[in-house]
């Protein structure tokens, strides 16, 4: 394997937010692995908690909502099984702590769940849909709002 394939897979990585590749080439095993920021190293099995309020527009419109975004890659899971019912759907009230999806993440299953309680204003993503950090997966409109 020479330098310029391995730049190749290297940027694929980056890419698709890969920490690791492991393959095999012409009976010798290639791995490589690359550091993740610190901003899109949390992957754990325990339910992640996020909710990020969306900038004020520079127009004098202002936003009724408040968006949930992904905290890492992986792929968005709406339901907890195939033929199950989604966890959310527009026009659902949820309560704090409720689980909105699962991403999986280096196969971790990672629970996203509300901060606060709400309703459901829009799934902005599909179901088996890859993510990456920061994605939209949620238009929320707060109780009190």
């Amino acid at each position: 394997m020479n330098e310029s394939e391995i730049r190749k897979y290297a940027e694929l990585m980056k890419e698709l937010g890969l920490t690791r590749l492991e393959f095999n080439d012409d009976k010798k095993v290639v791995r490589l692995e690359r550091a993740i920021p610190p901003a899109a190293a949390p992957v754990s099995a325990a339910p992640v908690p996020l909710q990020q309020t969306v900038p004020a527009a520079s127009t004098p419109e202002q936003r009724d909502y408040t968006s949930v975004r992904a905290p890492m890659v992986g792929v968005f899971y709406s339901a907890p099984a195939a033929n199950a019912e989604p966890f959310v759907s527009p026009g659902d009230r949820v309560e704090k702590g409720k689980t909105l999806c699962i991403i999986e993440a280096m196969k971790l299953m990672n629970e996203i769940c509300a901060e606060e309680s709400g309703v459901i204003t829009e799934v902005c993503v599909t179901n088996g849909q890859v993510v990456e950090y920061g994605t939209e997966l949620f238009r929320f409109r707060r109780e009190n709002a």
